[in-house]
């Protein structure tokens, strides 16, 4: 049998039932990091997926629980999953192909596709149209994470998701500090993830939690002109935003603590990115 290259890392919290749909369909070693649910999803889990190993971290970590199951991998490439999202047949195994052949690519973003209609996620049409150069598929200074594959070690080396963005957008910060190390980051169409997102999602606090971690990204990494730029757009963009701003207040002590700011070819990009989105 041939040796696995990618571990799938899911991260979750109280979504059992929707476990129970997604589990199945991933194939290959599986971690799932369990950030302190209550609705028994660990012994559920545990007890109908002999193939997934449950890591319980006792409390929501957010997006950094997906370190702890990186970590614990041991293949070169690791593949994240929502709760809610799964790869398609063969994904993996073409995105293992590209990563071997690209020993520079830290991430290969695929295409995601959402809901039972199948409609190409914003993300993905944005990516495939980026203007950056790229070996792989077009470069990309962000990913979604249930539609991405990153090189183990290099994830490790910068560090990997952080505490101060917690969940939401984790993604950017992530994203230049690889490129900020030379790694690529690149678009990759014909690697296909699936996404079915609750309905019961709260529109206004995703607004808003959006709102604050792009404050919060900007702090971490860009010029002191596109904080300001951030947080006046942030401010005019109505009550979802000025909730944001609101909520990154407490967070900026830790973001400013953390602060590094890019080298000028990656902040070269993003302000290209800007310009063509």
């Amino acid at each position: 049998m041939e040796e696995a290259r990618t571990t799938i890392v899911v991260a979750t919290r109280n979504r059992r039932e929707t476990l129970e749909r997604t589990l199945p369909l991933h194939a290959g070693p599986v971690i799932l990091v369990d950030n302190g649910s209550t609705d028994g999803t660990p012994d559920l889990v545990r007890s109908r997926f002999a193939h997934v190993r449950v890591v319980e971290a006792g409390r929501n970590l957010g997006a950094p629980a997906r370190n702890v199951g990186v970590k614990l991998a041991r293949t070169p490439y690791v593949a994240f999953a929502d709760d809610d999202s799964w790869w398609a047949k063969g994904a993996l195994d073409k995105a293992a192909d590209v990563m071997d052949a690209h020993p520079r690519l830290a991430v290969l973003a695929g295409k995601v596709l959402v809901g039972p209609e199948e409609r190409t996620d914003p993300v993905s049409t944005l990516m495939a149209r980026s203007p950056l150069p790229g070996s792989a598929g077009p470069g990309v200074l962000g990913f979604l994470a249930c539609g991405a594959v990153v090189r183990r070690t290099a994830f490790l080396e910068a560090g990997g998701f952080d505490d101060v963005i917690f969940f939401f957008g984790e993604e950017e910060r992530l994203a230049v500090d690889l490129a900020a190390r030379g790694w690529e980051l690149a678009y990759v169409e014909e690697v296909v993830a699936h996404h079915h997102p609750s309905p019961a999602r709260d529109p206004r606090a995703r607004l808003a939690l959006a709102a604050r971690n792009a404050v919060l990204t900007a702090v971490l990494r860009r010029p002191w002109p596109v904080v300001t730029r951030t947080v006046l757009r942030t401010a005019r963009s109505g009550s979802p935003g000025r909730q944001g701003l609101r909520d990154a207040v407490p967070r900026l002590p830790r973001a400013l603590a953390r602060r590094r700011t890019l080298p000028r070819a990656v902040e070269n990009a993003c302000e290209l990115l800007e310009r063509t989105s």
